[in-house]
């Protein structure tokens, strides 16, 4: 961060007389835990006093807010992968980089999908819930193999976007960088006018992200209001369940990795990281906090050409939270609640769904579409979603977390290793919130990325 300019003569006459007061800047992360503070005791007094108009209020502030996330979502997920794919092209060995960061990616996944695994069989969170079963509903819309493997292509290239199928999208995206490649030449006005859009949305999704303080109010005020302790306290060892394993593989496992794989400071890596993971924890939206992490992944020394890849496609596809921890801890509760025995060959298969599946997760709040596809493929009843829906926001802060640390942990693991990564920038990146004009900045494009 650049120091403040020194005050000069004009700044200084242009000041009040005779008071020399000025307000104090508040904190960006100190805004947020005012939100989370002040949505509890919203969500508290409405509930035990049963006012309804406060109810209302706490739920159109937290919808409101999600929709300007959602809103965002389907054109900025379209450009940004179209961008880093075409940016690859300023990178040496970009087939190899791509590679590598797939493989990390599966390979954490695997990891994460084993601790829920564990924890879930220690823990037996489905016994003792008391639960009334005959709420239970079926999702309106359930994921299954088939739905994954055909929807993949759309039929048009608008439906996509009105119904935010976030995996058409990339494949669309996909498609258009992967094509403006071969063109080469020919595509540089396309490329232009991309890149400027790409900056015009996260320009805008800077201002939405502004909101996050007022959208915590609402959202936890909202899920306290409507579902209370009381509920929560009936999924208690399953809620624990979720955050133990992802705090297990947030602060166990990936500072594992970057000392023994990567061989950087852990600590560094969180102090960096930070402005990313705690903007995800509220806004529960690892798309909608892509450009803070893309930001953050930058000042912790990985080349801008490289981390505009890695950062958008990971935003989509890498879910070490609400992909692999939590299907893996949800199966084994639906299971239990309805007394049905899984096998060793249910929990390969949870596994193999975690990995491959992932994809089919939006990166958006809720992981719904990636639990119905895990029970639809044990054959587990899916009215089992139903009880999970009632402590989804809950769940889903530490899961988005846990996806977004993830998502800034491969591209340092994959620079180290192939020795692109800036350990000056690394070793110097601070926890300072991300602001508008960092958004915005980019790295020169004489960043050495060569292997």
């Amino acid at each position: 961060m650049s120091a403040n300019p020194a005050p000069t003569a004009e700044t200084e006459a242009d000041r009040p007389s005779g008071s020399g007061f000025r307000i104090p800047s508040v904190p960006f992360w100190a805004q947020i835990v005012a939100g989370l503070v002040l949505g509890v005791l919203l969500g508290w007094l409405a509930r035990s006093q049963d006012v309804g108009w406060l109810v209302t209020t706490l739920d159109r502030v937290g919808g409101i807010f999600v929709q300007l996330l959602k809103l965002a979502v389907a054109p900025l997920v379209f450009f940004a992968i179209l961008v880093s794919i075409t940016n690859l092209r300023k990178v040496n060995n970009a087939a190899r980089l791509a590679t590598r960061t797939l493989l990390w990616f599966m390979i954490t996944s695997l990891i994460a999908v084993a601790i829920g695994l564990a924890i879930g069989l220690i823990t037996n969170p489905g016994t003792g819930a008391n639960l009334d079963l005959s709420k239970a509903q079926e999702p309106e819309h359930a994921g299954s193999w088939l739905d994954f493997l055909t929807g993949i292509i759309p039929t048009d290239i608008i439906t996509p976007f009105t119904e935010l199928n976030v995996l058409q999208i990339v494949f669309m995206a996909a498609v258009a960088g992967i094509a403006a490649l071969q063109l080469g030449e020919k595509a540089k006005p396309i490329l232009a006018i991309s890149e400027s859009v790409l900056e015009l949305l996260q320009k805008a999704l800077w201002w939405v992200i502004r909101l996050a303080p007022l959208g915590t109010v609402g959202l936890i005020g909202y899920a306290i209001a409507t579902y209370g302790w009381d509920l929560i306290g009936k999924y208690a060892t399953f809620t624990a369940d979720v955050y133990i394993g992802c705090a297990l593989v947030m602060f166990g496992v990936y500072p594992l990795l970057l000392a023994t794989v990567a061989k950087v400071s852990p600590l560094q890596f969180f102090k960096g990281a930070w402005p990313a993971i705690q903007l995800a924890f509220v806004s529960r939206s690892s798309v909608g906090t892509m450009p803070v992490t893309q930001r953050v992944t930058e000042r912790l020394g990985v080349p801008k050409e490289y981390a505009s890849f890695a950062v958008p496609f990971g935003a989509t596809t890498k879910m070490d939270g609400c992909a692999a921890i939590y299907p893996a801890l949800a199966a084994i509760f639906i299971a239990q609640i309805f007394d049905v025995q899984l096998g060793i060959g249910d929990y390969l298969l949870i596994a193999f769904v975690s990995v491959i599946g992932s994809a089919a997760t939006a990166g958006l709040t809720g992981a719904t579409v990636m639990l119905t596809l895990t029970l639809s493929t044990l054959g587990l009843p899916l009215e089992g979603v139903g009880l999970l829906l009632a402590i989804d926001p809950i769940l889903d802060m530490m899961r988005t977390a846990t996806n977004v640390a993830g998502q800034a942990l491969v591209p340092v693991i994959v620079s180290a290793r192939e020795k692109i990564l800036d350990h000056d920038a690394y070793n110097s990146a601070s926890a300072s919130p991300v602001d508008e004009a960092e958004v915005e900045d980019a790295r020169p494009a004489g960043v050495p990325v060569a292997a």
